[in-house]
């Protein structure tokens, strides 16, 4: 039986905010050579300067992991930013017949789609017959790299995504955008979200609403 369940995320990186802007503060200061400047809160003044002055630059130098469940369609949008580096579950070596996936392929509900709709009624037969169709594919001796073909686009992925701050902005500002796949848009607002409650001043400029 199909499997159903929305996206998620978990960030895998120790995510302490004071940590990180002391980290970009002791990188930044290079440049100027104002260590003397350093105290117990001047990494809060340093990284709303260089913020505001779009010295972006500092901030590639702290980089984030975060974990997303998603959309396998929704992963081909994320991995175009070619600036982060990516860890993805893989169809072809994944036997979702075997025990390990209960024997069912699991799949990511489209933010869009109404449960009590026609339109949701259709995409959960569809899915279903799906399974059906990878599953006898599996039994008759078809590799799983083989069956995959069958698999829908909504199935869910496992991707793991490290990139830098100054990185995380730019995909935060794509993604988050009215213009962005609704998939995408929702998932990318709860960690941008996430992003601004403990890393002050970095992303204040990202609208999420």
């Amino acid at each position: 039986m199909v499997k159903f369940i929305h996206s998620s995320f978990e960030i895998l990186t120790p995510f302490d905010g004071k940590t990180i802007l002391q980290h970009i503060e002791r990188c930044g200061r290079t440049c100027y050579q104002s260590f003397e400047k350093a105290d117990e809160t001047s990494y809060l003044r340093f990284v709303k300067h260089i913020t505001e002055r779009a010295h972006e630059s500092v901030l590639e130098h702290f980089s984030i992991s975060v974990k997303f469940i998603m959309d396998r369609g929704i992963t081909h949008e994320l991995v175009r930013h070619r600036l982060a580096s990516f860890s993805q579950e893989s169809t072809r070596y994944c036997c979702y017949a075997k025990d390990k996936f209960a024997g069912e392929i699991t799949v990511i509900k489209p933010a869009e789609l109404d449960e009590s709709s026609t339109g949701y009624a259709l995409w959960k037969e569809a899915m279903e017959q799906a399974e059906q169709s990878y599953l006898k594919m599996i039994e008759s001796g078809i590799t799983a790299e083989n069956a995959r073909s069958v698999l829908p686009t909504c199935l869910k992925s496992e991707i793991v995504v490290t990139a830098n701050l100054r990185e995380w902005r730019h995909i935060f500002k794509m993604r988050c955008s009215k213009a962005a796949h609704p998939d995408i848009r929702g998932i990318m607002r709860q960690l941008c979200a996430e992003f601004k409650q403990q890393i002050p001043y970095i992303y204040d400029d990202i609208e999420i609403e």
